[in-house]
C-alpha cells in the first residue's frame, strides 16, 4: 500500500508538533539523531531529511559537534520576513486578551460563511487590551468549536490551537477598510466613533481551503496599525 506522505515529512511534522506543544522548549536540544531513529523506527537519512525541513522552516538550528536546538516555537517562521503586529506591540506595551464568547452560529443567512464552512460554523469573540485599555475587537469564524478545547486557546495562540486540531495555516490574505460598527462594538472598545479600521483576514491551508475568516476592529486613535518588514 502506497504511503500518503513521505516518511521524513511525517517525522518532521511530529517533531514540529512537539515543538509547538512545548515538549521541546526554545533553546533546548532535541533528541540526537540516533535517539530519533529509535523513537520513530526510521533510518538515519530519514531523520536527517526531517531535521533539514525544520531547519529550513526556522524551527531548528544545528550546532556543529553539539546537536540540534529549538530556534523558534512560532507557527509562521517561513511565511515572510514581516513581523506580526502583536509582536511589534509587545516590544513596548502590555498586550492582553479577553474572551467574550465562543459559540455555534447560524450560517444560513450569511452566504460567504455558508459557502466557506457549510452548514455549521463557530464564532470566537475576543478583545485585546493595550496597556489595560480595550484596543481590538475580533470575530473569528472557524470550522470547529470550544468542544475541541477552549482552555488550550487561552494558553496559546489561536493558530497553534487550530494546527493542533488538524487545521494548519499555510498563508493569510488580509484586507483593510474603514468600517461602520454598531453600539455593541463601540461599548466593548470604549469609543464614541462608529467608524473603525477593519482588517478582514482569510486563513488558508495547504490545499487552498479557508480555515478561518476573521474581522478585527482597531481603535487606531490609540495606536496605529504598523507593518514592519525586514529587507
Amino acid at each position: 500500500m502506497r504511503r500518503k506522505t513521505l516518511l521524513y515529512i511525517e517525522v518532521a511534522n511530529s517533531i514540529k508538533k512537539d515543538i509547538l506543544e512545548g515538549k521541546y522548549e526554545v533553546g533546548e536540544y532535541i533528541p540526537t539523531e540516533n535517539e530519533l531513529e529509535q523513537i520513530f523506527d526510521v533510518s538515519k537519512i530519514t531523520v536527517r531529511n526531517a531535521i533539514d525541513i525544520l531547519v529550513n522552516e526556522g524551527y531548528l538550528a544545528k550546532k556543529s559537534g553539539k546537536g540540534t536546538t529549538v530556534l523558534s516555537n512560532r507557527l509562521f517562521n517561513k511565511l515572510s520576513k514581516a513581523r506580526s503586529f502583536s509582536s511589534i506591540l509587545e516590544e513596548d506595551h502590555k498586550l492582553d486578551k479577553q474572551y467574550v464568547s465562543f459559540k455555534e452560529i447560524d450560517v444560513s443567512s450569511n452566504e460567504e460563511l455558508h459557502e466557506t464552512f457549510g452548514n455549521k460554523a463557530y464564532c470566537l469573540e475576543r478583545v485585546y487590551f493595550l496597556d489595560d485599555h480595550p484596543y481590538i475587537y475580533f470575530q473569528h469564524y472557524l470550522p470547529i468549536g470550544e468542544e475541541n478545547g477552549i482552555e488550550d486557546i487561552e494558553k496559546q495562540s489561536l493558530y497553534k490551537w487550530l494546527a493542533m486540531n488538524g487545521y494548519e495555516v499555510e498563508h493569510f490574505r488580509d484586507m483593510f477598510s474603514v468600517a461602520t460598527v454598531g453600539i455593541a462594538i463601540q461599548n466593548l472598545l470604549e469609543v464614541k466613533s462608529d467608524t473603525l479600521l477593519c482588517r478582514k483576514r482569510y486563513s488558508y491551508d495547504h490545499k487552498g481551503n479557508i480555515i478561518e475568516l476573521s474581522y478585527g476592529y482597531y481603535d487606531s486613535h490609540k495606536y496605529p496599525y504598523v507593518i514592519d518588514y525586514e529587507i
